[in-house]
């Protein structure tokens, strides 16, 4: 009996030594791995959405009118485990994993953000529709391109801390290829007082920049393409709410106010000490302030049209 006991304690000790080793190697995989689990133990359903382009991954709960999530580059849609749950007592809410991120195709190769926008297309087309989508950095840009491409699918869009114009940071690289530059875009990400992010993690956030969705994403090329100028915006067919972290250097709140001075039906919401993806920094404040908008009516164009012209 000693011998089997004293057998499964150092089985106990190996496999947690392996965990931790792997967890030290691959953090990003263990967290993808915790975030995606805890949606499917809070009763979200993963599926596969058939497109013309391939099979698209997402997750489901609830019932009610569709409420679409749609994560950064890089990401996957285990990024809003802490959030979505709340919602799903009051809407349909679909989870999605960007074409070419999570576990929806294409899985290797180049990721032109055309097959993107085109598989993404797919996935709403096949979803109940019209929907309210909620769009985080990239997933913010994609929301506002789908919904100039088929404005009949959305019918609102809540924008996180992203958008379709040009951005303000050219100073910080889309692909890190060092620690340090690592550091200093997660410093650009976070509020100055949440933790910073450890340098094995640093590492890996490396790896995944060069080998993972946005590697592939730079090396396609055709990401200005879909950049929406001045014009654009102001001829922007849905209303927008723009839903943003204070503290976002990244994509810093001035370019939020930059789109309000644009957009023709827009209204601008703020979480105070949260960065550039609130939905895991600061997830209490960004499901409340998040609820509170769609508790309101779409944000309307002024009264005054002239408002939103440019100036001479």
């Amino acid at each position: 009996m000693k011998r089997i006991i004293l057998t499964l304690v150092v089985l106990l000790v190996v496999a947690v030594f392996a965990t931790a080793l792997f967890f030290y190697l691959r953090p990003i995989a263990v967290i993808t791995y915790l975030n995606r689990r805890a949606l499917l133990q809070a009763g979200f359903a993963k599926k596969a959405i058939s497109t013309p382009f391939g099979p698209q991954t997402a997750f489901e709960a609830g019932s009610g009118p569709t409420l679409v999530f749609l994560h950064g580059a890089g990401d996957n849609a285990g990024t809003w485990a802490k959030v979505a749950p709340k919602f799903a007592r009051r809407y349909h809410v679909v989870l999605v994993d960007l074409p070419g991120h999570g576990e929806s195709s294409p899985a290797a190769g180049s990721l032109k953000m055309e097959t993107v926008v085109r598989d993404l297309g797919g996935v709403l087309a096949a979803l109940p529709c019209p929907c309210v989508v909620v769009g985080n950095s990239l997933g913010g840009w994609l929301a506002m391109v789908e919904a100039v491409n088929a404005p009949a699918r959305v019918t609102r869009l809540v924008v996180v801390d992203g958008g379709a114009s040009v951005g303000e940071r050219p100073d910080l690289p889309l692909l890190v290829t060092t620690r340090e530059q690592a550091a200093k875009v997660w410093d650009a990400i976070l509020d100055p007082g949440s933790p910073r992010i450890p340098g094995f993690v640093l590492d890996d956030v490396v790896r995944q920049s060069q080998q993972g969705p946005i590697g592939r994403m730079i090396a396609a090329g055709d990401m200005k393409r879909f950049l929406m100028s001045e014009e654009d915006l102001r001829r922007f067919p849905v209303p927008v709410d723009l839903l943003w972290g204070e503290s976002d250097r990244l994509v810093p709140l001035h370019y939020a106010q930059r789109m309000q001075a644009q957009l023709p039906a827009v209204r601008l919401t703020t979480v105070p000490r949260c960065g550039h993806a609130p939905q895991m920094e600061c997830p209490v404040a960004f499901s409340a302030a998040l609820e509170k908008i769609l508790q309101q009516a779409p944000p309307a164009p002024p009264q005054d049209a002239a408002l939103k012209e440019p100036a001479p």
